[in-house]
């Protein structure tokens, strides 16, 4: 094929994108040729495209994707070509958190996914044969492009028979959801649980909790009814404006106690996080999903956190391992206890600005851009 190829590309780090050519460089012996069939477009590909997440002008951004590989290096070996392939998060399988099954959490995470550059320091992207360097391997992928190469890390290998513009999203958003829920919590049958924020990763969260860990009280908290009726749908029990009540009392009331067992924020809200740290009840744990951008920090209630012993921890991509979490969600899916099919709406690449329009408004939870 040729090397040429068309990507999405945000050129200035203003919010706007231009579909274009692009070059792609010789494909190095960790690294898989993947013809992109479908990417979501998740919210850090938007903030980095305006500049609060780390990236630079002349961007090729996306990491949510599915395809079917073309090539591969010498140093790959689970995957062929002609497989199929949904794209996650790059790490470095070395150091002690990649070693220790916890590679969303490898040392060199913020510089592999957000760096724009392979680890050598080379982009795999050119304006032209001999051009300037783009911004790329966004998470080891780059997923907003007709072809893209690929580090080996990203690469989950998937039957046949998959659906790759309708679990493209578990590459992230879902999984991080999903993941802060049954890995990052491990949240018990039975419990009690709130959700700031459901947007498509929020209600990733509903859902694990609800339905795949059958939680006894599942509260969405959010500014839209609209998004707080189809959480219902999904399994939450109760649905809870946070422009409109008290969130904090309204949650100990629903759980008859001083506040319920676990949380989720999807917001990356400051505000949003100190209220759902106050929810918590004794011995509580709380996690945020949602990335603010470096800098904002949250004040806590010290005395509550030592009398109560509440936790609060981060969560970086649902702490999963790719290639065996994300079979389990498709798996799930499947039986009925994880419905993203609900809030997915499609869209062709050409249409992307209609695509990020809709996201922006809430008209689309979850936006999957096909070729």
């Amino acid at each position: 094929m040729s090397r040429t190829t068309t990507a999405l590309v945000a050129p200035e780090l203003n919010g706007k994108f231009v579909l274009q050519d692009v070059y792609l460089s010789e494909i190095q012996p960790d690294e898989v040729l993947v013809e992109i069939e479908a990417s979501g477009l998740c919210h850090t590909d938007l903030s980095c495209a305006v500049g609060i997440l780390p990236c630079r002008p002349n961007a090729v951004l996306g990491h949510e994707g599915g395809g079917k590989v073309l090539s591969v290096g010498s140093e790959v070996t689970h995957v062929q070509p002609g497989d199929k392939v949904l794209l996650s998060f790059t790490h470095c399988e070395s150091c002690h958190a990649c070693k220790s099954g916890h590679p969303a959490y490898c040392h060199t995470f913020n510089d592999r996914n957000f760096g724009g550059s392979r680890p050598d320091g080379s982009s795999a992207m050119l304006t032209s044969p001999g051009g300037e360097p783009i911004y790329s391997t966004f998470f080891g992928q780059s997923s907003f492009a007709r072809h893209t190469l690929v580090h080996r890390s990203s690469v989950v290998k998937v039957p046949e028979s998959t659906n790759l513009a309708l679990y493209a999203p578990l590459g992230c958003g879902m999984q991080t959801g999903a993941g802060a829920v049954l890995n990052s919590l491990n949240v018990k049958e039975g419990s009690t649980v709130a959700v700031f924020g459901v947007g498509s990763v929020g209600m990733a969260a509903v859902m694990a909790a609800a339905k795949i860990r059958k939680a006894r009280v599942v509260i969405a908290v959010d500014l839209q009814d609209s998004r707080l009726e189809l959480a219902k749908e999904l399994g939450a029990t109760h649905g809870v404006r946070g422009d409109k009540e008290n969130v904090v009392e309204r949650i100990r009331e629903i759980c008859g106690t001083n506040g319920c067992d676990y949380a989720v924020d999807a917001t990356g809200v400051p505000a949003v996080i100190r209220t759902m740290i106050d929810s918590l009840g004794t011995l509580g744990r709380a996690s945020t999903v949602g990335a603010p951008g470096p800098g904002k920090t949250v004040a806590v209630d010290v005395m509550e956190q030592l009398t109560f012993g509440k936790e609060y921890v981060g969560c970086c991509e649902g702490d999963s391992l790719p290639n065996e979490f994300v079979p389990y969600l498709i798996e799930a899916h499947q039986k009925g206890l994880f419905p993203l099919d609900k809030f997915i709406k499609y869209y062709d690449f050409k249409d992307y600005e209609q695509a990020i329009a809709d996201s922006k408004s809430g008209k689309a939870i979850k936006a999957v851009l096909k070729w």
